[in-house]
């Protein structure tokens, strides 16, 4: 199986050259993602057919468009720079107690301790793999679909923030600002009573103060990328994991930087994923991407909340996708 990936990898690195169509090559692209899940998450058959079926409908998921995608830097690269290697971010601690690889525990810190946590988040962006470039052109219903097929769900916004800020607080959201009102003024008033209540004790899942050269986010926006479409906008992101220093105090990386994230911002308590809801309620995307340390688009601190951009219910299937967006999945623990 080894030999088989090595010969794919060979493939990727010269399909473009020999004439293999950037559809083929992405296809094959995935492929080997495929089987790098399989290997790192011990992923079984049917869970498997469940992910190709997903990228299957999509025709645009993967690691970017290898026909103009140009990453900063490689996936040995990254290997490279991190003290002993990708394996050194692995955890018997964090693995026995969310029964995964590549999943931290989430928890307050300053009342709790890691093995009293309910709820678990991925390490990494999607494909949650030390090293390896993240998933985009992903809908936010897609990323539920991924999440589901691998028994996890997405995040709900204030797990993400809590991974971010370091402590993972009580669920706070004013579902009483949401009542009678449309989709979009239930967001922005439940934003605007959350940003106030967190403005002042803002931070970053690196310190407490915004810092250039800290996250994956010195990348360049390809030449040709204007309106965003996936012709002419190349995912020119990081291998996930290449900024150690990168992390968040719970151990979770590029929070910041790299892709941008989708997850769930319930607007009414039986729309909440960490309480066993698959209805799931509007699209919220976190953090920063990889170009934000020369154009910072908007906020990115922890806890902040975005405006409703290109605002859906998360399982519509017009629910937005883009070059620079992604996802990581939580758990719940029994």
């Amino acid at each position: 199986m080894i030999r088989i990936l090595i010969v794919a990898i060979l493939v990727v690195a010269t399909g473009l050259a020999t004439g293999v169509s950037a559809q083929s090559q992405l296809q094959l692209n995935n492929e080997i993602l495929f089987e790098q899940l399989r290997q790192v998450h011990r992923l079984s058959a049917r869970e498997l057919d469940a992910l190709r079926a997903i990228f299957a409908q999509s025709g645009y998921m993967g690691q970017g468009n290898p026909a103009i995608s140009r990453h900063p830097i490689s996936p040995e690269q990254c290997e490279s720079g991190i003290p002993g290697g990708k394996n050194g971010y692995l955890s018997a601690r964090n693995e026995r107690i969310c029964g995964e690889r590549y999943m931290v525990p989430l928890y307050d810190p300053r009342t709790q301790r890691p093995q009293d946590a309910t709820s678990c988040i991925d390490q990494f962006e999607f494909p949650n793999i030390p090293c390896t470039y993240p998933v985009v052109w992903t809908k936010a219903s897609e990323a539920a679909q991924v999440c589901a097929s691998l028994g996890k769900r997405l995040c709900d916004a204030h797990e993400w923030e809590g991974a971010c800020a370091g402590a993972l607080e009580p669920a706070d959201y004013r579902f009483d600002l949401a009542r009678g009102v449309s989709a979009s003024a239930a967001v922005s008033r439940m934003r605007s009573a959350h940003n106030a209540q967190y403005e002042q004790s803002r931070s970053w899942s690196y310190g407490p103060t915004y810092q250039r050269g800290i996250c994956a986010a010195a990348s360049q926006k390809s030449a040709t990328c204007g309106g965003g479409g996936y012709n002419s906008c190349g995912s020119n992101t990081y291998p996930t994991g290449s900024f150690p220093d990168c992390q968040s105090a719970l151990g979770v990386f590029d929070l910041n930087g790299n892709a941008a994230e989708h997850m769930n911002l319930p607007l009414t308590p039986d729309q909440m994923t960490s309480a066993g809801s698959t209805t799931l309620g509007v699209t919220e995307m976190k953090g920063s991407w990889f170009i934000f340390d020369t154009y910072r688009a908007h906020p990115d601190w922890c806890r902040w909340r975005a405006p409703f951009w290109h605002g859906t219910r998360v399982l519509s299937t017009s629910s937005h996708e883009n070059y620079h967006l992604g996802f990581r999945c939580c758990s719940t623990l029994d």
